[in-house]
């Protein structure tokens, strides 16, 4: 009787009477508003949020973030004031710059080769969410739960127009911007952490073909001592472009050359597009079409589509039985020693249809809880749901590895599922540069594993383009070089000997910042905080911040400012330059700085050739002390694959500096994990403002250490 009258009472409250609409609060500051009249099958169940959204509580009277719904011309519009000087960011994947005041973005998944479409405000995913950041640096987000093509207009009041029913709005408010990308985590799911190789830096081409030119391409990079951990596989091993299929001349034995690939320490990741030719006799079509598996077009038929292969059906994924069927492709085709998948084209593409894409009312099934509905509706979320049954396939083709997808198509809250990249873009300065807003927002979107094609992926880079692209990508999350057919090969030794060496030292910087990168991802894999942040979140109260999107940090120590940037606006404090390769290598004209935040202890690996000789054995402590003489860091450890770090099987270690009468101590203490691990040697280097100051760290878990003071 007492769990009715609650019920009763929250039901009764949920009706706010002085908006004419319902709301109420689901969680701490989490708000819920509903348009009047809400029909919840046109919008839900929500495939956004990764738990229900249930009432607690009325919405405060004085909740200060407030949609307005109204409808106009059959389209529901929702209107929401905010403070004057609040900086918007967010949208997810979208050109332009950092801050989103005042611009337009349309969500309506787009395969948008050089983002030549709608300006490239039309991209590849959609995330209907949007952070709002006061002048005094507390924050809102709002997330339009809504499926359908919408638009966003991002001026006052922020204007949201959907072309399918009434939908509801949930803002959250948090005292910071990284406190709101945690709670906005904490509904939609964090990315999980993903094998260690894949933070190694990868090489693609579309395409490298026959085997015989993968494996020339590994054998170069050993050769040369350029650090790399993956090779791609794009559409040409297929034979004639039927996914799930090999070429029988160019790629007869895909297990053979794999296992020569694992004998480098290389990994590789093969392309899976969801375009699947339609004939007769092909295993993939004939499973499918025996299985009904297929989209619909609206006479009830299957659709038709063009793609690479030709004509082509298309796999419904709002079907459960169509997912498992998914999935279980995977399974023969992971016995063929794949690490890794690539889901393309799956907006999706379809050359010959309306606006490069499936016709609005296409009809999909649905089931499992998800009610039948049209192309319109099904669209933004296609890539999403086809990632979620490919992580599903290859977990249960290798349930002791960690599965790694990337996909070109998501959707808010896809970033537990794939990672990403920014898709075609072009071997030019603008995109170089908007490379690093566009990773940002989507960093502040919710997915931090994302980055963008290193060099460009279509035109033709110039030696000076691929020096600095190289050496800035060397800094993103997801570290890919990739370029398309009939264009100038970028391969960091295409272009020269100095090109080659500028690219071995960013490729050498990234695999020794490999123990603080991997500690950020775990990070990540917690709170949902990015990877590669603005540089605001360093401080959230100066205003000065809130547009720079040339320098980034990497996590919260390290502040990375490109060659190229044109009068950077840098946070306050003691940003040391800090150098972990020799000083000439690092100071050419193409790397660019990287400096340590006072207080901060970043830990430093040795010079490797591939993530399979990481260890933790050997590090270097770069150490910056604050203005009271102290810093602290941590280092995050595991095997690297599997899931033994879920049962307690990892160490996370706390490292702190105090210096006092002249003397600077550091120790070092394992705080969490039960994983058994050598003795350390590790070294100290402090950072002051004169230089550096370096002393050998005996063997030991929890030692002191006494540097020279430097005057």
């Amino acid at each position: 009787m007492k769990r009715r009258l609650f019920l009763l009472a929250i039901l009764c409250f949920a009706v706010n009477l002085s908006y004419g609409q319902t709301s109420f609060m689901a969680g701490d500051k989490v708000a819920v508003f509903y348009p009047a009249h809400f029909d919840s099958s046109g919008t839900l169940p929500s495939l956004i949020f990764d738990k229900t959204l249930k009432p607690q509580k009325p919405v405060p009277s004085n909740w200060s973030i407030r949609p307005e719904f109204q409808m106009k011309d059959g389209n529901p519009i929702v209107s929401i004031a905010y403070p004057e000087g609040a900086d918007l960011y967010g949208t997810g994947e979208v050109t332009g710059s950092l801050r989103r005041n005042g611009t337009k973005v349309t969500l309506w998944n787009t395969d948008n080769y050089n983002y030549e479409k709608a300006n490239g405000r039309r991209l590849y995913q959609s995330h209907p969410w949007v952070m709002g950041v006061r002048a005094d640096g507390s924050s809102f987000g709002i997330i339009a739960d809504n499926t359908w093509k919408q638009e966003f207009d991002l001026s006052n009041p922020i204007t949201i127009t959907s072309e399918g029913p009434a939908f509801r709005v949930i803002v959250i408010e948090r005292e910071t911007p990284q406190k709101l990308l945690k709670s906005l985590s904490n509904l939609t799911g964090t990315m999980k952490l993903p094998p260690r190789w894949t933070l190694g830096y990868q090489q693609s081409r579309f395409t490298y073909t026959p085997d015989s030119t993968v494996k020339r391409i590994a054998q170069t990079f050993r050769k040369e001592k350029l650090p790399a951990d993956v090779i791609w596989m794009d559409i040409d091993y297929m034979q004639g472009y039927r996914i799930f299929t090999f070429d029988s001349t160019a790629f007869p034995h895909p297990l053979k050359l794999n296992d020569y690939l694992h004998s480098l320490n290389f990994k590789s990741v093969w392309m899976i597009d969801p375009g699947v030719k339609k004939e007769k006799g092909y295993h993939i079509y004939d499973q499918g079409t025996a299985g009904n598996q297929w989209v619909l077009n609206s006479s009830g038929d299957p659709f038709v589509g063009k793609v690479w292969p030709g004509e082509c059906v298309f796999p419904d994924f709002t079907s459960p039985a169509t997912r498992d069927w998914w999935a279980g492709l995977y399974q023969n085709f992971m016995a063929n020693g794949m690490d890794g998948i690539w889901n393309d084209m799956n907006e999706p593409s379809v050359f010959d249809g309306p606006d490069g894409t499936m016709p609005i009312d296409n009809i999909h099934r649905g089931g499992g809880g998800l009610p039948q509905g049209t192309h319109l509706r099904y669209h933004n979320v296609y890539g999403m749901l086809m990632v979620r049954a490919t992580r599903k396939g290859i977990m249960e083709a290798n349930p002791g590895k960690r599965p790694f997808v990337l996909s070109r198509s998501n959707f808010l809250g896809g970033q537990q599922y794939a990672a990403t990249w920014t898709g075609d873009n072009d071997s030019n300065w603008d995109d170089l540069e908007m490379s690093i807003p566009m990773i940002l927002n989507l960093g502040l979107s919710g997915q931090p594993f994302s980055g963008a094609d290193i060099g460009g992926f279509s035109g033709n880079a110039t030696p000076q383009l691929l020096g600095n692209w190289m050496s800035v990508g060397a800094f993103y999350p997801f570290s890919r070089n990739h370029s398309s057919k009939n264009t100038t090969h970028q391969e960091p030794w295409a272009m020269g000997n100095r090109i080659e060496e500028i690219s071995r030292t960013a490729l050498d910087r990234r695999y020794r910042l490999l123990p603080y990168l991997y500690t950020i991802f775990w990070e990540a894999s917690k709170t949902g905080l990015p990877i590669m942040r603005p540089v605001f979140f360093a401080d959230v109260d100066d205003s000065s911040l809130r547009s720079e999107d040339q320098a980034f940090m990497l996590g919260s120590d390290l502040l990375i400012v490109p060659r190229w940037a044109r009068n950077p606006a840098l946070p306050d404090g003691k940003w040391r330059e800090i150098h972990i390769m020799s000083k000439r290598q690092e100071t050419d004209s193409y790397q660019p700085d990287m400096l340590i935040r006072d207080g901060a202890i970043v830990p430093v690996g040795n010079l490797i050739q591939s993530t399979e000789q990481f260890n933790t054995d050997s590090l270097t402590l770069a150490v910056s002390l604050d203005k009271n003489g102290a810093a602290k860091g941590k280092l995050y450890d595991d095997s690297g694959n599997g899931f033994a770090y879920k049962d307690g099987k990892y160490a996370l270690w706390q490292f702190k500096a105090i210096k006092k009468s002249g003397r600077v101590s550091v120790t070092a203490k394992k705080i969490d994990g039960r994983l058994s691990e050598n003795q350390k040697t590790l070294k100290v280097i402090l950072y002051t403002d004169d230089g550096i100051v370096e002393s050998p760290w005996r063997k030991g878990n929890s030692v002191l250490v006494t540097l020279k003071s430097h005057k």
